[in-house]
């Protein structure tokens, strides 16, 4: 049997040291923020399956997702909904070609962060991702908490915020925004202008011009006098 003063000892060194080595174990890490993937919050958001093709199609996720996670770049996306794409004219996606559907795409993506309390102050027109110019940007007004977005085919409003994070700026628009550049005929490009005629040298000029015409007479003439000398001048000595 075990003596009490043992028992008591070895309680005692239990409590003495049992709690520093519990306080020494590291505590659980916080699970590591995923990358930001663009297609996954519209996928969250349930009704852009049709953007989202277009994304992912274009490859335009792929850059999205690069320049958010590699680069301090930020970016605001308008995302039309699946209705929106579905009132648009039929076989309008169809006749678009692989650079016009990026473009398409592009052109709905802002690359500046835009909270919603700054569509009061921003600068119009609002240059896109898909590049600079009138027929490639768009202008946004508000009116109380109404945005609205217009591109010179397209008047719409954003009607709900589906991500943000300082970052990237998710908005959904209930139209499509169709861009001047694919939907409307681009002005003509300008002829030439007609070479001016090049000015004809004397040397050049036609054996029946004015001028060679008077110098033939002038030179007959001056033969006619000549012979008539020599004619004249053979007389004399022949009395």
């Amino acid at each position: 049997m075990v003596p009490q003063f043992l028992f008591s000892a070895s309680f005692i060194l239990f409590f003495l040291y049992c709690p520093p080595i519990l306080a020494q174990s590291p505590a659980a890490a916080p699970a590591p923020a995923g990358p930001t993937n663009v297609t996954k919050v519209l996928e969250k958001g349930g009704q852009f399956s049709v953007f989202i093709r277009l994304l992912k199609a274009t490859q335009e996720d792929v850059t999205l997702n690069g320049q958010l996670n590699n680069t301090n770049n930020a970016i605001t996306i308008f995302a039309p909904s699946d209705n929106a794409f579905s009132s648009l004219k039929s076989g309008t996606l169809n006749s678009l070609n692989d650079q016009e559907k990026a473009e398409l795409v592009q052109f709905h993506i802002i690359p500046q962060f835009l909270s919603s309390s700054q569509f009061q102050t921003v600068s119009n027109p609002l240059t896109t991702q898909a590049g600079s110019g009138g027929r490639l940007e768009l202008n946004v007004t508000t009116t109380g908490n109404s945005v609205n977005i217009t591109t010179g085919l397209t008047n719409t409003s954003v009607s709900g915020t589906i991500y943000t994070d300082n970052q990237l700026a998710v908005y959904q628009v209930d139209k499509v925004l169709l861009p001047l550049d694919i939907f409307t005929p681009k002005p003509p490009t300008p002829a030439p202008a007609p070479e001016k005629p090049k000015k004809r040298s004397k040397a050049a000029a036609s054996p029946e011009s004015p001028a060679d015409a008077s110098g033939a007479v002038s030179f007959a003439v001056l033969n006619n006098v000549v012979f008539f000398g020599v004619c004249m001048v053979a007389a004399i000595y022949s009395l």
